[in-house]
């Protein structure tokens, strides 16, 4: 994280509600978060946790350089919360906001904790399906293999995805539907259920770096329901 920014990334798109700082000076770089699992409760919860979590940094909203949020997949009012409560403090202090999909913080967490470079990641969509993902290492991040869908277990499996050696399992999807689990069975499942905003720190250094981040109104988020099309998953034969 060589570039000097200050970043404040929230995400509530799923039953957990998170925020995290990064405060970057030309010394040292400082990450403060907070996590919860706050299901029913992300517009009381929010807003007091981004104070709580800028007064830990001694930093004041005014500080923030970019503001970040989780784009989703996730409930679609969890979504919504997220992006509109982001909007609201990018609109406020004029900086320019970036979006991190759920699916890649999980993954990403699921490298900085256990060292992984090969991640599956799977939200339960409810209504019989899963939000689902493939992820590799690439240069340190955790970079989408294919296309994130939203899908039925049944769907999934019958396009006989290639389960890769030293893979890893994040998300919920696994343990709502037995049927997944017990095919990806050479995985090992991680207790990473949902997505936190400190892992999406780096996402948003390099996308920042990249030239990506957008102005508040056009900051958007990801449901996938609203995809209609479909392409070959990585890793089927």
């Amino acid at each position: 994280m060589s570039t000097k920014l200050n970043i404040l990334c929230v995400d509530t798109s799923t039953e957990a509600c998170s925020v995290a700082v990064l405060k970057q000076n030309d010394i040292e770089a400082v990450i403060k978060d907070s996590f919860m699992f706050a299901p029913r409760e992300h517009t009381t919860k929010i807003l007091p946790t981004v104070e709580a979590v800028l007064a830990e940094a001694e930093l004041a909203i005014a500080d923030i350089d970019v503001v970040a949020y989780g784009r989703g997949p996730g409930s679609f009012t969890g979504v919504r919360i997220g992006i509109s409560i982001a909007q609201g403090l990018a609109f406020g202090i004029e900086k320019t906001m970036v979006g991190v999909s759920t699916l890649q913080a999980m993954a990403q967490q699921a490298y900085k904790t256990k060292g992984v470079s090969n991640v599956y990641a799977a939200i339960d969509a409810r209504m019989g399906e899963v939000y689902y993902a493939h992820y590799q290492l690439v240069d340190q991040l955790m970079t989408l293999q294919g296309e994130e869908v939203v899908i039925k277990p049944a769907d999934l499996l019958a396009h006989d995805v290639v389960v890769i050696e030293n893979s890893v399992l994040v998300g919920t999807g696994w343990q709502a539907y037995p049927e997944l689990l017990a095919y990806f069975n050479s995985a090992i499942l991680l207790d990473i259920e949902f997505p936190s905003s400190r892992y999406m720190l780096e996402q948003v250094v390099s996308d920042v770096q990249a030239g990506l981040a957008v102005q508040p109104e056009l900051a958007t988020p990801v449901y996938l329901r609203d995809k209609v099309t479909w392409k070959k998953l990585p890793g089927r034969e």
